[in-house]
């Protein structure tokens, strides 16, 4: 059983020793650890840090993008001959003596995917605003997952080789939401786990503010949804639509049986407008399902693609 364990690094030249250092090198029920260092677009010398502190594998990420490294570790992690993956942040937010528990739910063959539970609604770092949104977008995340999710933004989280294969994460902001409906939506198995976090050696990168983490969080979740569950979206909102503008015709048929429909015209239009409006949404969601069927074949593809290439990848090394 191979674990490796995944750092996205931008600019963590001077985090990057503490967090290596606090990295478990052996494990109960895996055999070989090894550390791998996604570089993205550092210009502090990340690289040279990470191989003079003797990490195994240094993946240079050009582009800078939270997402794209996290998805281009997995891929080297996977074609390195990873059974388990590990993702945690160089910052060293979250406690490495907790790896052990975090893996503890796929070496039982109980969970695809195992998410650290930083306890968000109560976590001392947070402030009371943040707390309440945390709480908020997980559970939003869970209603768009249909999972119980307790803390969606965590990046401290374990997967099987499979799991691995299996994701595909198309926004640039983050991983962590979209990797979540991912999970959901085909039928994975996901667990949390609680865990513990250190004091903070920096800000957040990623999170510029509370109206960032707002904009940047809810278009993922927006998209996200509607691209997984877009029968669900369009159905609710055509719906919708269609309802107030029955609500409307009703209410001018009303003003008919009692003579008083004169200067109410434009209701009904307004209501004929509505239903058709909401009818040709509904029609849009049908025309979005049946793609999303295209989309999931197009998915299963790429996994077969992915799985025979680490399967021929693997051979030759052999």
């Amino acid at each position: 059983m191979k674990l490796i364990i995944q750092i996205p690094c931008h600019n963590e030249a001077t985090t990057l020793p503490e967090t290596i250092a606090a990295l478990p090198r052996s494990l109960p029920g895996v055999d070989v650890i090894e550390f791998l260092i996604m570089d993205n677009a550092s210009t502090d010398g990340t690289a040279e840090v990470a191989r003079q502190l003797g990490v195994h594998h240094i993946v240079p990420v050009p582009i800078k993008g939270l997402a794209r490294a996290f998805t281009t570790g997995l891929e080297a992690s996977v074609r390195t001959g990873a059974d388990i993956i590990v993702n945690t942040d160089a910052d060293n937010q979250y406690h490495a003596g907790d790896i052990e528990k975090l893996i503890a739910p796929i070496l039982a063959g109980e969970a695809d995917l195992v998410v650290g539970d930083r306890g968000v609604g109560t976590h001392a770092e947070f402030s009371p605003l943040k707390r309440k949104l945390q709480q908020l977008g997980s559970w939003v995340i869970g209603r768009a997952a249909t999972l119980d999710i307790p803390d969606a933004t965590s990046g401290f989280r374990a997967l099987t080789r499979e799991m691995a294969l299996r994701t595909i994460v198309l926004t640039q902001y983050s991983y962590t939401l979209e990797t979540l409906i991912q999970a959901g939506a085909n039928q994975m198995r996901v667990a949390h786990i609680p865990i513990r976090t250190n004091p903070p050696t920096r800000p957040s990168r990623l999170m510029r503010g509370i109206p960032d983490y707002l904009a940047n969080s809810s278009v993922t979740i927006v998209r996200a949804y509607t691209m997984y569950r877009p029968l669900r979206v369009f159905t609710a909102l055509g719906g919708l639509m269609s309802l107030i503008g029955t609500l409307l015709g009703l209410r001018y048929v009303y003003f008919i049986l009692v003579d008083q429909a004169g200067g109410h015209v434009q209701s009904l239009i307004l209501a004929a407008i509505l239903v058709i409006v909401g009818f040709q949404v509904m029609l849009i969601g049908l025309v979005a399902d049946l793609i999303g069927f295209n989309r999931r074949m197009i998915e299963e593809l790429l996994y077969r693609v992915r799985r025979m290439e680490v399967e021929g990848e693997t051979r030759r090394n052999s």
